[in-house]
This record gives C-alpha cells, structure tokens and sequence, in this order.
C-alpha cells in the first residue's frame, strides 16, 4: 500500500506515503448499513518495493470560511501575502475552472503553479485521507509546455493547464501504473492511452495523477470497505474523522471535494460516480452508456459502464464532460450517440435561462421512497426525506411541475448475471491490450489465483475475498451465452417500460427525481444518465453509525447527500441545465465545508 510522489522536480526527494443500501450485487459502492435500500450492483511475481520512508506529517485544518474570486482586477483590499501585485489569488477549495483560466490568462500563476500547489496539498492529505495512488512525474514538464503554448497564444482547450486526477483504471500513455488498486497489474505496460485519457490532454488539461478507488471498481469481494484497494489503501472520507467515502470512484470524490485537486475522472458500472458525489458534497455526472468511451478502461461491463467527471460545481463538470464525450472507433457503443463526434458545448447548459424550469414536468416516484426511506422516523431517514421534501418545492418555485410517477423495483438478479458474464470476456479484452504482463495475468482465473496468494493483496478466506471473482467463474457462461441474453432482456424490460425510461415517456417527464443514493440501480441497468448535486446534511445529533464492517463511519453529523436529476437516454445537455438551476438557487454545497483540508494555497507556491 503504496504511493510514488514525483517531487524530484519540485527540488525535493522523492517519496513514498502510505499509501447505505444492503450489500450489493457488486461493481458499485459497497454496503454501508444494514438498513432499506436499492440493490446497487460499481513468471514470478516481482519483488515487493522497498520499504518506504516515514511518510510526512500530514497538515489539517477546519476550514470556517473560504471564498473565491474569477476577477483578474487589482484591488486595494487585498493582502500582500494573499495576493499578487494587488490582485487576489483564487482559494483551491472553492475555486471553477473560469477562476483558473483567468488567473492564467492574466499571468497571475502558471500552470506550473498549479501542479506545485495541487501536488503540496495531495501530499498533506494523504497520510490520513489516501486519495491518490501515485503523482505524475512528468506533470511539471508537462505544465511547462503549457505554459509555453499559452504564452505563443496557443490554447489547446477550456482545460488548457489545468491538474486533474483520473481514476486508477483509466490508462494514461506514459509513467503511471494503471491497477484497479491490485498488485496483479503493477508493472503492466498499455499499448495506447485510454480514449478519455487523450481527450482530456487535447483539452489542454494535465493529468496529475491515479485516484484511489475499490479495489476492482468494487468487483473483488463483498467484504471490502469503500475506497479500500491493496495498492493503494484505505481512501476516506473528509467530513468526519474515518468517513466512508463510498465508491468505487473514492479518492476521485474526496480529492475533488477537499480542493486537494481541481476536479477528476470517475467510472460507473452501479454508483460509482454518483455514490462518491453523494457522501463527499461534489456534483457527478454519469453519462449515458457510450457517450464517453471506455477503451483501455479497466472494465466490468460493456453493458452499464460508463466514465464521468466530479467536479464541485456543475459547470465544471459539464466543461469536462464536453472533453471526453463523442466517437470513438474502438467503443462501438459510442457509434449510437446521436451527436457523433461533433462536439456539445455542455457548460452552455449553465446560463441564465436555465434558471427557471417554468414548463418542466418532474416526476417524483413515491413508491421508491416509501419502500426505502422507512422508517420515516428514523434519524438516519428523516432528515434525507426532509432535504428531498424542501428540495421539490425549491424546484417547484422555480416554476417546474411535480407528478407522481412509479419505478419498477427490482432484486438486482439479473443485473449480477449480466455483470458476471460480462467481466471475464471484458477483462480479456483489456488484457490483450496490454504489451507488458509481469504478472502473468491472462484470464480471471489467474487474477483469483494471484490474488489469493500474493500476500500484498490482503486475502483471507474471512475477509476481502475474492467472492466476486468466484461468483463470475462460477456462472459457467459468459455474455455470448442465451441464458446471459435472457438476463439482461429482463433488466431492458426492469429499466425500460417498467423503468426510468418508461416513467419518462408515460408521464411526459423532462426528468425523475430522486435522493442520490436511492437512484443509481434504476438508471444502471439501461444505461440512462444521471446529474446528482448537493442536497443537504445529516444535523447534529444524528447517531454516529458505522458501515457493515465497522471499520468506517457511515453516518454521522455533517455529512453530506445528494439529489439525482435523471433522464432519458443523451438526455445529459437538459439534465446539466436542471442541476444547475437548483445548485444556483440553494448552493448547498457552500452551507458547510470539509473538515480535514489542504491548507496550501496558491500565494504559498508563487512567487511575487
């Protein structure tokens, strides 16, 4: 449990540091209470690394109060150690990625700055928080070639010069590892970048690092706790000590939500994305299955995965989803899209006009709430129900009709064959893809074997298995199988008439709302896009209560949830602009901020 800090180029050595439903089907976040909730399915070996050095003292603060500003204009307010040549230096926790751009723009800071100042707060957080598997050490270089475009008056894109982290199953051409968070991967070399990888660089953006996650995408065991990978430790949570930070995209939601990056790449299979988002006060989109692509993405199954941005507003998030949207030749499933490779301007959608959402119909599904927002009464319930409640007539003053529609609830058994017959052939396929297999991993067979016998990988019989891994073997048939087809005709029918897609079309809906983490199954297994934002949290007095494994906090006071905007397939332009009319009218997000925080800032990195 291990991760690399390239900080030879910052003039220091490098180093290594330490690196609400009931259990799920798998490939989505992991159980966190056993209460009412949706099923939501997310050679020789080489020698171990050396041992690492004593990590760094990590630095946290309680943050009281933080702003920040997109003006490039002096003002005489500012203070010296706060500001440069009168104008003020945007706070990362709070900062959009049009403060970014105009501090650049004005050459308030470089690139180079940023990657500075991202890198010092990765590295305060990670002892505690293990939000990263490993920093990019070719980042600077990087950052300094930006900088050199921006200052010839080329500008690759709305992400030019901007740090960003990538789930760790999303392949980067270059010196970071791509592991799922398991030894079976460490050393393996790609054949090429991940689609998604390579439009964020010809958006300009630079890729600082891997984000922790569960191990697999949450699709090794039952038994493993949210954010839990065997490269990469245990990520947790920053608004209370030992926070679940659900998953599978955990340190993608805790980095972004902390400042200690500007926003990430997450995937989702069952509530990978909008999990994270949820618990850790971000905005997530989860785009329709192939609207982005998932070539040399780690995968679980071509049928619901799907890669998406965290952001902490919404319009940062659309900025990153019209990055990485549009065709892709080695991703069939991008061939549907109905824009093509043309690209969507998606931070359009976040305007003036979306303000108002007179004339949209919204449609609430009573049944779903009722069947898991019981017992009303109960601390752990009610005041989700209460945010949802006063959230709905938010929505209706701001001029939208609500109807009363239904959802179809299903037990997630077909979803678990169809993710189980799917991962073996897909794994393979990204396997093949590799030019350099250390491991000798060939097949799910091996990943179980090496698994179960590389000491690294944590295994025991009793705790973080392999049931996953065994229950897809098991299965005796793979995604070419009728009895497969059978499966996944039956989630078209759960989803579709019976569904998401069905309310929509029945009750002339514009989008069906739901508290965050109560959504993501429905939309999963047809592959319909989801925009959750910050809804609200728990109040003070609500009980302390640990996940599953005791081993995590799942509730507590301050802890955030979310509200899930979900709509039709391609619907994500329309759901953008739903989601940020309700973010700009509340900005939940700002009512409480984290309490483990990064305290370097901008001023600390750039000299005056």
């Amino acid at each position: 449990m291990r991760v690399t800090f390239a900080l030879t180029l910052l003039g220091l050595a490098t180093q290594a540091v330490a690196g609400p439903p009931p259990p799920p089907p798998h490939g989505g976040p992991g159980p966190v209470m056993p209460r009412p909730g949706p099923a939501n399915p997310g050679g020789a070996p080489p020698p171990p690394p050396p041992a690492p050095p004593a990590p760094p003292k990590s630095s946290t603060a309680v943050v009281k109060s933080s702003t920040s500003s997109s003006s490039a204009e002096p003002t005489t307010s500012c203070p010296t150690s706060q500001c440069l040549k009168g104008v003020p230096f945007p706070s990362l926790i709070n900062v959009t990625l049009e403060d970014l751009q105009a501090g650049l723009a004005a050459n308030l800071f470089t690139s180079v700055d940023l990657v500075n100042a991202y890198t010092a707060r990765i590295g305060e957080v990670q002892g505690n928080l293990s939000i990263v598997t490993e920093i990019n050490p070719d980042a600077l270089a990087i950052a300094a070639d930006l900088d050199a475009k921006r200052k010839a008056g080329i500008i690759l894109g709305p992400l030019h010069g901007i740090p960003m982290v990538v789930k760790n199953n999303i392949a980067t051409f270059d010196k970071m590892n791509n592991t799922a968070g398991s030894y079976a991967l460490l050393g393996a070399k790609v054949s090429r970048e991940g689609a998604v990888a390579s439009k964020l660089r010809k958006s300009g953006a630079v890729i600082l690092g891997k984000a922790n996650l569960s191990q697999w995408a949450y699709f090794r065991c039952y038994n493993c706790s949210n954010g839990w990978s065997a490269y990469g430790g245990q990520t947790k949570g920053a608004y209370y000590v030992d926070q679940d930070p659900s998953g599978s995209s955990s340190g993608s939601g805790v980095s972004t939500s902390i400042g200690a990056i500007w926003a990430a790449l997450g995937t989702e299979t069952d509530g990978s994305l909008i999990g994270p988002a949820d618990v850790n006060n971000v905005c997530a989109i989860k785009p329709t299955v192939g609207l982005t692509s998932r070539d040399m993405v780690i995968p679980i199954s071509e049928h619901q995965d799907t890669v998406g941005p965290l952001a902490r507003t919404v319009k940062d998030a659309a900025y990153i989803l019209s990055a990485i949207a549009g065709f892709d030749s080695r991703d069939n499933y991008t061939t549907a899209n109905p824009d093509g490779n043309r690209t969507v301007n998606y931070a359009a959608a976040c305007n003036s006009t979306s303000l108002s959402l007179k004339g949209k119909r919204f449609g609430v599904p009573w049944n779903v709430i009722e069947t898991y927002g019981q017992p009303s009464d109960d601390p752990l319930v009610a005041p989700l129900l209460a945010a949802f409640n006063a959230s709905i007539a938010t929505i209706v003053g701001l001029g939208a009709t609500i109807v009363s529609t239904n959802l179809t609830i299903n037990d997630g058994v077909n979803e678990e064959i169809v993710l189980d017959a799917d991962f073996p052939v897909n794994l393979d396929t990204y396997i093949k893809a590799l030019t350099y297999n250390p491991q000798k991993i060939y097949n799910l067979e091996n990943l179980r074997d090496f698994t179960e016998q590389d000491p690294r990988e944590l295994w025991t019989p009793t705790s973080r298995d392999v049931a996953v891994f065994n229950e897809s073997l098991d299965l005796g048939y793979n995604n070419t199988d009728y009895r497969f087809w059978q499966a996944y005709q039956a989630d078209l029918q759960l989803g579709g008439p019976d569904g998401i897609i069905g309310a929509l079309s029945r009750d002339k809906l514009d989008a069906v709302l739901l508290p965050s983490q109560y959504s993501y199954s429905f939309a999963a297994i047809v592959g319909t896009p989801i925009v959750s934002v910050p809804m609200g949290f728990y109040p003070q007095g609500t009980p302390e209560t640990p996940n599953s494994f005791g081993d995590l906090i799942a509730f507590a006071p301050d802890l955030p949830f979310g509200l899930s905007f979900m709509g039709a397939k391609w619907s994500e332009y329309n759901l953008i602009s739903y989601a940020y009319a309700f973010e700009q009218k509340t900005m939940v997000r700002n009512m409480k901020q984290p309490a483990i925080v990064p305290h370097t800032e901008l001023k600390d990195v750039v000299s005056s």
